[in-house]
């Protein structure tokens, strides 16, 4: 796709990548400009309310009144916590000189990516056509029909004032290029979308699932984990697979790469030593020196990895950090009616990370007598620091090593850490904290679901199910109405229709509480919400499902590709195989596998990026079982099951008489009973999970 656009143009010199210097933000109580965004609630479009350029929200009236006054249209994307956001507003968009070319030459819009999703992933994926590179805050200029003419991340004021200046000339003195060029890049993005429907299930095999993952192998860090590259994300999805690729696969490399990486990750400063909770990335290859936004999203499926890695690896610390997150979780991002905001800032009092780092003399000072020990443990020297005298918290050696190294017992380590954690706590509470985005995000929110079902299965404390279902209770209460989702919840805000990850994150939780549970309402909640993607979302063409429900913007949008948030449709494609195991519907399955054969090239050529869908293909090619417990006293043994790593099997029980296939005549009043199936054929029942395992074992 990438050869389709070499573009001659003189845009193409625009798209180079930029860097400066932060500038502190000066409060002021009055002022001089306001502008629509100020009857928003986005907390992002809130943050531009007063900037003097003429921003809008994104409508069709923005549209229309470009079109009238034959003006193009300035397309700003970015989110509330986005450190390279603040910093192009403080420099560029608060500056008069600038917001008069804008407001002469331009519509300008704002656009919360977090609440319209869609809208970015279309720019992205033109930014992504043209260079490589793409991210936030993200820059499009298009003709008054939205389709766009040059986009890019961050400028400094003097570039953003070249680009407008040549943009503007560009269209004015040759329109007929500009739409030209314009119908050639919406043509892209939607070729983008363009997915081969395949039945093809010879593809499906273990030869492939292998050459997939062993072409990936070249590109991992195998010192400092995760994926070699100037930055590091945790991409909990990749690690996810990756596990139960070590153990189906028995691949010890794969296996010690993923634990090396998860240790690596909670060492390093990426994760908040003392309040708990994962920092967005990594801005080196040691996973010292954060990016320092924590993001709802990357938190949730935090608890689901390290829940799960505990199954796997019997690691004490990945427990005490999933507890540690849920405290911060709760301390710091829940809603008082039961969900959870969608980020914390990077920045406060207009520096990145001041939260969150220390001093020297200030650790001194708080911890006094207990400083040099402190100092060991989390590198606090001079050729540690990260700016003069500021430090971020991360560990190099790990504690087993270090109570030996300075003769202290494992049990004082603890002791110790706790005791710093408090002290330091508490000092940090007396600081001006981050900004909060206050948005309940329904798909981020789904993801957490998970985390806390996966945290409740790993450790068995009820508390951590019960979080999972209050969340569920304020989704349905406050994101879902008249059978429809809403993509984000506020108090008084603009609620906007559910994208395909809102339903298909929030289906795929709510069979993850059917699992735990037995109650049969998520399953059916799960149904529905099914059936409401292959009514509305359904691309005829390729089997897929678009990203948005309707055809407003240039192209639509088909998500299969994994990053942050793993692929909506691969999502899809899985909630399709647990429902066609649970209820025996081949349908389902067929559906599946057919999504599944239409991304074997992609899944081939790009491992890291397509973990969701190679997961599926674990389960297509390696014996997937089924284990189903059915009688009173089932949920105590489904509970023992799910404390247990065992990869490639959907675990579900019943209390009671039920017509789902597989407790159909199979429930029995004097007594509970484990059957053990694969590929309808079920071993003999079994009283114990003991006796399960072994059938697993002998299957």
């Amino acid at each position: 796709m990438m050869q389709r656009f070499h573009v001659t143009y003189f845009l193409v010199f625009l798209f180079v990548i930029f860097s400066c210097k932060e500038k502190a933000k000066k409060p002021s109580s009055v002022h001089k400009y306001t502008n629509a965004l100020v009857n928003e609630t986005s907390p992002y479009l809130l943050q531009h309310a007063h900037n003097p350029v003429n921003w809008r929200p994104w409508s069709q009236e923005a549209l229309d009144k470009a079109k009238k006054e034959n003006k193009l249209v300035l397309v700003s994307i970015g989110y509330s916590s986005c450190h390279w956001c603040h910093v192009m507003e403080e420099e560029t968009f608060e500056d008069e000189e600038v917001a008069k070319i804008m407001n002469d030459n331009f519509i300008s819009i704002k656009v919360d990516r977090e609440e319209r999703p869609d809208i970015d992933n279309i720019y992205q994926t033109f930014v992504r056509l043209i260079d490589s590179n793409s991210g936030w805050p993200l820059n499009v200029i298009t003709l008054p029909n939205g389709k766009p003419l040059y986009g890019n991340t961050y400028h400094t004021k003097n570039q953003w004032m070249q680009v407008l200046s040549k943009v503007s000339d560009m269209y004015t003195n040759n329109p007929e290029k500009a739409a030209e060029y314009s119908d050639m890049v919406a043509q892209g993005i939607q070729e983008v979308n363009l997915i081969a429907p395949s039945t093809d299930f010879e593809l499906l095999n273990e030869d492939a699932l292998r050459k997939s993952v062993d072409s990936w192998k070249p590109f991992w860090d195998l010192e400092w984990g995760g994926d070699q590259g100037e930055q590091k994300f945790m991409i909990p999805v990749n690690l996810d697979f990756l596990m139960d690729y070590a153990l189906l696969a028995k691949d010890d490399l794969v296996k010690a790469h993923v634990k090396n990486t998860l240790d690596k990750i909670i060492s390093g400063g990426i994760y908040d030593h003392i309040g708990g909770g994962f920092f967005r990335y990594s801005t080196d290859t040691h996973w010292k020196v954060p990016h320092f936004e924590k993001m709802l999203y990357d938190n949730a499926q935090a608890l689901s990895l390290y829940s799960k890695a505990f199954t796997v690896y019997n690691e004490l610390e990945y427990r005490d950090k999933v507890l540690e997150t849920i405290a911060f979780l709760e301390r710091e991002m829940k809603h008082p009616k039961g969900g959870y905001y969608a980020a914390i800032d990077a920045d406060s009092e207009g520096e990145e990370g001041k939260f969150y780092t220390w001093g020297k003399e200030e650790l001194q000072s708080v911890l006094d007598e207990d400083f040099e020990l402190f100092a060991k443990y989390y590198n606090i020297r001079a050729e540690d620091a990260w700016e003069e005298d500021t430090y971020v918290l991360h560990k190099s050696v790990e504690d087993a090593d270090f109570s030996k190294e300075n003769d202290i017992s494992r049990n004082a380590l603890n002791s110790a850490r706790k005791s710093w954690k408090e002290q330091l706590l508490e000092a940090r509470k007396q600081r001006i904290s981050p900004g909060l985005d206050d948005k309940v995000i329904t798909s981020w929110n789904a993801l957490l679901i998970n985390g806390f079902v996966d945290a409740y299965k790993a450790f068995g404390q009820r508390k951590h199910l019960e979080k999972a279902k209050a969340i569920f209770r304020f989704l349905t209460e406050k994101s879902y109405q008249n059978g429809e989702l809403i993509h984000s919840y506020k108090e008084g805000g603009r609620h906007i229709g559910g994208f395909l990850e809102d339903y298909a994150f929030l289906a795929d939780a709510s069979l993850n509480l059917y699992g735990v549970t037995l109650e049969t309402s998520y399953l059916d909640f799960a149904q529905a919400l099914s059936n409401k993607v292959q009514d509305q979302f359904l691309d005829q063409a390729s089997g897929m499902y678009h990203y948005n429900k309707n055809n407003e913007l240039i192209a639509r949008i088909i998500k299969t590709d994994d990053g942050v948030l793993p692929s909506p449709n691969a999502v899809m494609a899985h909630n399709l195989f647990i429902l066609g195991h649970l209820l025996y519907d081949t349908r389902f399955l067929e559906k599946s596998k057919s999504m599944l054969s239409s991304m074997m090239p992609s899944v081939g050529e790009s491992a890291a990026s397509y973990s969701k869908w190679n997961t599926l293909l674990l389960h297509n090619t390696f014996p997937y079982y089924e284990i189903a417990v059915v009688g009173k006293n089932a949920l105590p043994l489904v509970n023992n099951l799910n404390q247990k790593s065992i990869p490639n099997t959907l675990v579900v029980g019943s209390l009671s008489e039920s017509d789902l296939p597989l407790f159909k005549d199979r429930y029995k009043e004097d007594g509970t009973f484990v059957y053990v199936c694969q590929n309808s054929t079920c071993k003999l029942p079994v009283k114990t999970v003991d006796e399960a395992m072994v059938q697993l074992r002998d299957f």
